[in-house]
């Protein structure tokens, strides 16, 4: 069952026991802008125990607040949630009192921005207004409700929800309630790091990302959580390879060639030349010496503070620490080129590669290379089975020890670069490299067995 349906019904549901229940938020204004919405909401003045008898199969999934999540059949769901006007904000987040009411205007005044407060008949279509959010959509602008100061104070991850919207929309930011995310901006950082983190990452993957950070840096979001993205503005760059200007309008330039990114490739995007500020130096040009290497460390920084995964980092640094290999590939030995496609999630890698260039120097020789081994590699010959594993070695007679994995990957190399084939090729290649080994070292393990 769709989620618009599984909404039609439960309001119809609502109704039928003498409720009211109307679509809100969000799903509204999507549907008044005539794309798809993600989620669909209802606001009711039923209360939770009366929603939980109407839907048994229903769960309470905010107790406080007066939320419901409704399943439907065969997935998905919806949230049914009671009227409610919120009191006495103390963490910049949460309300510390709520109130259930009966009157849909109350549950409206509560909410972050006009376009979010419409409620709509779900069978008729009907919207109901109380602050003018259908002009807003009508005039494409993000306009807090009541006193935008005041609306901020209560829950300050609504400054980076402004710029989410704005972004996403293409929209522009009401005058007055960007003055306030203005003044306010350093309260951003009362809110907990996962939160700044989910909105930055929808700031940058939904769509217009470029002008999500052209707004975090007006709005003075970006110095507060991204001090060293704001480093990248004034470092210029060798015009001969970057006529696009410095670093920070590079990066702007490749979030704007971004075409419904990952969560990594975003942030690997944003963070690529992070190190470029740091190792900014002139000699007979401008140079950014080990900018890669400083890049990751930062990155590292920046991905711990924000409390990424551990997946999510090692992909993000992967792609930061590899974007310059791109140079080499023309001239990368088989072996070297193939354990480099062999990246996880390479597709990424390319991406990022071919949106650096396009925002650039617009040479796209190395791009296309990849591009056309990455598709005519076959997963075998990119990871061809082992032709040696050390059980072999040490059933040849060879002692184990720290150079075992030396030669399995001297066995390995001269696989991909097509040399041998056998099981006895590979026994040659490890024996020489072995005795090479010991040759030159007297650590244990080392020697070949006599």
């Amino acid at each position: 069952m769709s989620q618009e349906l599984l909404a039609v019904e439960s309001a119809g549901v609502l109704k039928a026991h003498g409720y009211i229940a109307l679509l809100v938020g969000g799903c509204v204004r999507d549907r008044l802008l005539g794309s798809e919405p993600k989620d669909y909401d209802i606001a009711t003045n039923a209360r939770p125990d009366q929603i939980l008898a109407l839907f048994p199969n229903a769960r309470l999934v905010g107790a406080q607040f007066g939320v419901v999540m409704v399943p439907g059949e065969g997935g998905g769901h919806i949230e049914v949630a009671t009227f409610r006007s919120d009191h006495s904000y103390s963490d910049g987040r949460h309300p510390g009192r709520v109130e259930f009411e009966s009157d849909p205007r109350q549950d409206v005044l509560r909410r972050d921005f006009t376009i979010n407060a419409l409620l709509q008949n779900a069978e008729t279509g009907e919207v109901f207004d109380y602050v003018g959010g259908q002009q807003d959509l009508r005039a494409r602008i993000v306009r807090a409700i009541g006193n935008p100061e005041l609306r901020f104070m209560e829950d300050h991850l609504r400054m980076l929800r402004a710029i989410r919207f704005a972004a996403r929309l293409d929209f522009t930011i009401e005058p007055d309630t960007f003055a306030a995310i203005r003044r306010l901006a350093p309260k951003i950082q009362d809110i907990s790091a996962e939160r700044v983190r989910d909105e930055l990452v929808r700031i940058l993957t939904e769509g217009h990302a470029r002008q999500g950070l052209e707004l975090l840096d007006r709005s003075g979001l970006l110095a507060q959580i991204l001090p060293e993205v704001k480093a990248m503005q004034g470092v210029e760059q060798p015009p001969q390879y970057h006529p696009e200007g410095d670093v920070w309008n590079h990066t702007l330039l490749m979030m704007d060639k971004l075409n419904q990114p990952t969560e990594t490739l975003a942030m690997g995007v944003l963070l690529h030349d992070v190190g470029k500020p740091a190792t900014f130096r002139v000699a007979e040009r401008i140079r950014f010496d080990g900018h890669v290497e400083a890049g990751v460390e930062i990155a590292k920084r920046i991905l711990s503070r924000l409390k990424f995964s551990r997946r999510d980092c090692e992909q993000i640094l992967a792609l930061i620490e590899n974007h310059m290999r791109f140079k080499d590939v023309q001239q990368m030995r088989d072996s070297t080129l193939k354990r480099f496609l062999r990246l996880p999630e390479f597709e990424e890698h390319l991406e990022l590669h071919r949106v650096d260039c396009l925002s650039s120097h617009g040479m796209l020789d190395n791009w296309r290379l990849m591009r056309e081994k990455m598709q005519s590699l076959s997963a075998e010959e990119l990871r061809p089975a082992r032709l040696l594993t050390g059980r072999d070695l040490i059933a040849a007679g060879f002692q184990p020890g720290p150079a075992f994995s030396g030669a399995l990957e001297a066995v390995e190399t001269a696989q991909l670069e097509g040399h041998i084939n056998s099981k006895q090729e590979a026994l040659e290649v490890a024996e020489k490299h072995l005795t090479g080994a010991a040759a030159s070292s007297s650590a244990p393990g080392v020697k070949a067995a006599v």
